[in-house]
């Protein structure tokens, strides 16, 4: 496949499944800025009619330019179907004259799937399944599908990593019984501000006067911004090989630091509740196993696929040294709390909630 590495999106029809989600709603407002190209059409795919009403409520009739373009219509540029992953027949109606396809749609809370198992596998693995099986027995000719997967699949402990880790494989091996579409996937860990992330609930702790909960004080996790989570699965269209998964390069921090800077010099207390069901202390984003198969492509790391007949063997494998862990270069608290003015994510007194956060959800 061909593709314009500057503009590859440019007249694409382009379907997001879990569209109206955190990453989606900031993924689709990025697709229609033209960086990527001027698509043909965006197609919101969801199963939650409220949350699509207020998305389409907050797009209509507004007009978005750029340098290059303008689009007025978004009755046709941006268009919105009721469906859900796990329905093979809403996944194929909807993909019939998609190009590229980005899986946003998934069960991710840890505590949720741990309670609820087979939910999670439901969405995790079987509806990433309808996508390939909907390409493969209705010959559709889509390009490239993009799976969004997380660091909890990375050497998984919990029901959500387990089944995202499946859903990173599923996409591999279609490569092989979909030769003529490229499946891809991009990883990344803890998303600053998105829903059920841990930012909101501090920010909602701190408004109440505490305390602030936390599970331990060892833990650490990646930070970064659903723009930096948008530029990954770009980073992967652009320049992801058959069934490599890209990892952004982001900073770390201690949790209780992320807590500490938060709270700033107000006399909240914090609590230690101890680790929830499937929990990890740390992210890992590569593991020992898939370091030596890894290669640094700028601000990324991309995973090449287990499977040998996917290998590219011209390109040179910059083997890691170990595993890529939020336990490894941990920022100071500093730099924790320049990181988060930066982001807007200071929680201030005088409005109800903090600047930006609103526009990331």
């Amino acid at each position: 496949m061909d593709l314009d590495r500057t503009r590859p999106l440019d007249g694409k029809h382009i379907v997001v499944t879990g569209g109206t989600g955190s990453l989606g709603k900031v993924l689709v407002r990025r697709l229609l800025s033209g960086e990527m190209g001027r698509p043909r059409r965006i197609t919101v795919f969801s199963r939650d009619e409220a949350k699509q009403h207020d998305m389409r409520l907050a797009y209509k009739n507004r007009v978005v330019a750029t340098d290059e373009i303008v689009y007025r219509n978004f009755a046709d540029l941006l268009t919105f179907v009721i469906g859900d992953v796990r329905d093979y027949h809403a996944v194929a109606s909807v993909l019939r004259t998609a190009d590229v396809v980005v899986n946003a749609a998934a069960l991710k809370q840890v505590p949720t799937c741990e309670y609820f198992p087979y939910e999670a596998v439901q969405t995790n693995i079987t509806g990433p399944e309808n996508i390939i099986r909907a390409i493969r027995e209705n010959g559709l000719r889509i390009e490239t599908v993009v799976g969004v997967s997380t660091d909890k699949a990375c050497k998984p402990v919990n029901v959500m990593g387990m089944t995202k880790a499946i859903q990173e494989r599923v996409f591999t091996s279609a490569n092989i019984t979909c030769p003529d579409t490229r499946f891809v996937c991009v990883r990344y860990g803890n998303v600053l501000a998105s829903r059920g992330s841990v930012i909101p609930l501090f920010h909602e702790q701190i408004r109440c006067g505490g305390p602030v909960t936390i599970t331990t004080t060892d833990m650490t996790r990646f930070l970064l911004s659903l723009e930096e989570a948008v530029d990954t699965v770009f980073a992967a269209i652009r320049g992801a090989r058959r069934g490599e998964t890209y990892i952004p390069r982001v900073p770390s921090a201690r949790v209780v630091d992320v807590a500490r800077a938060l709270i700033g010099e107000r006399e909240i207390d914090t609590v230690v509740t101890g680790i929830r069901p499937g929990e990890k202390v740390h992210e890992i984003l590569i593991s020992e196993e898939e370091a030596h198969r890894s290669v640094e492509r700028g601000r990324f790391y991309a995973i090449r696929p287990v499977l040998p007949e996917l290998h590219d063997e011209a390109e040179p494998v910059a083997q890691l040294p170990g595993e890529y862990s939020s336990a490894g270069e941990v920022m100071s608290y500093d730099e924790v709390v320049a990181l988060l003015t930066r982001q807007q994510l200071m929680v201030r007194d005088d409005v109800a909630e903090p600047e930006g956060v609103e526009l990331l959800r």
